[in-house]
């Protein structure tokens, strides 16, 4: 599958995309695929400060649980609700299922992010493809 070019990404398998100083956070293709049926995410609150490169929440599937590491730092603006019904939305598509939204506290941080390009090689290497 190719990666979303209008994406950022990290070492850890999630994306972001930006839209003025928010942005919208989700994990690969790559992560859902090596977790299998997504069957439950945990996610922070609207409110809730996020910090880049740490944990904000949790992936359970039927192999295992997977933390969630926010790409960015700042505030969560919004939480996809309808994954808590529908956990399987991030299976089916998972660069259009997202699970948070930030408002980010510095722009700096998305650029520093991996780009498509770089992330496929990334995970080519981390594969072995």
């Amino acid at each position: 599958m190719a990666y979303p070019t209008n994406y950022r990404y990290t070492r850890e398998h999630e994306w972001i995309g930006l839209d003025g100083k928010i942005g919208t956070i989700g994990i690969t293709d790559y992560a859902q695929n090596s977790l299998g049926d997504i069957v439950y995410v945990d996610a922070p609150k609207v409110g809730d400060e996020v910090k880049a490169h740490s944990t904000f929440g949790s992936v359970e599937s039927v192999k295992a649980v997977s933390d969630l590491y926010s790409p960015v730092s700042g505030k969560v603006t919004a939480v996809n609700e309808e994954l808590k019904n529908a956990p399987d939305k991030i299976n089916e598509s998972p660069h259009e299922a997202w699970i948070i939204k930030v408002e980010l506290a510095d722009l700096a941080e998305y650029e520093k992010l991996l780009d498509a390009e770089a992330y496929e090689k990334f995970v080519a290497e981390e594969t072995g493809h």
